[in-house]
């Protein structure tokens, strides 16, 4: 088991917490970003790399950009992923890119998870959004909560098996 390695890609909508998510579990992570016009803020242009150890596997996480313009880089680093995450923002309505988010993983043949966060927030509406994903393993989660992080991807990452195969020969993620 020491040597299982897993590419697990993280997928959402902008504001929806995939950086802090990876910069909470692996505080030494990277993040490409860019200023984000009018908001005073930066926003992912390409993508986050973090890497964490759970339960004597290395596994290593990318955050892919929450805007529709990104198509291109969710594509390019959604390639031999092993699995994918779909962290959801539930004080936002569930909207295209999170549908179309939703649709490609499950047509995809890539195990996922769907991980609602800030929950705890005022306007949360956790059972509302949970409703939408019936087909899929959910959690719930803080992405600012390492514990939360860390079990939620340790559970997941249980359900996955390596795979022995070269990467380029895992399923595509086309239409992400």
């Amino acid at each position: 088991m020491a040597d299982e390695k897993f590419k697990i890609v993280v997928f959402g909508a902008l504001g929806a917490g995939k950086s802090t998510l990876i910069q909470t579990i692996d505080p030494q992570a990277q993040h490409i970003e860019a200023e984000s016009p009018g908001k005073g803020s930066t926003t992912t242009i390409a993508f986050d790399f973090g890497r964490v150890m759970l339960g004597g596997r290395r596994v290593y996480l990318y955050g892919t950009p929450g805007q529709n313009r990104f198509e291109f880089a969710r594509e390019i680093v959604g390639k031999g992923m092993d699995g994918a995450i779909l962290l959801v923002d539930v004080t936002a309505p569930v909207d295209e890119l999170i549908d179309h988010l939703y649709t490609s993983l499950q047509g995809s043949g890539i195990p996922f998870i769907v991980l609602l966060n800030k929950c705890d927030e005022p306007g949360a509406r956790t059972d509302e959004v949970s409703r939408y994903f019936t087909n899929a393993t959910i959690r719930t989660v803080s992405a600012l909560n390492k514990s939360d992080i860390r079990e939620s991807l340790a559970a997941f990452i249980g359900t996955l098996r390596p795979h022995p195969e070269p990467k380029n020969q895992k399923p595509s993620m086309a239409g992400l």
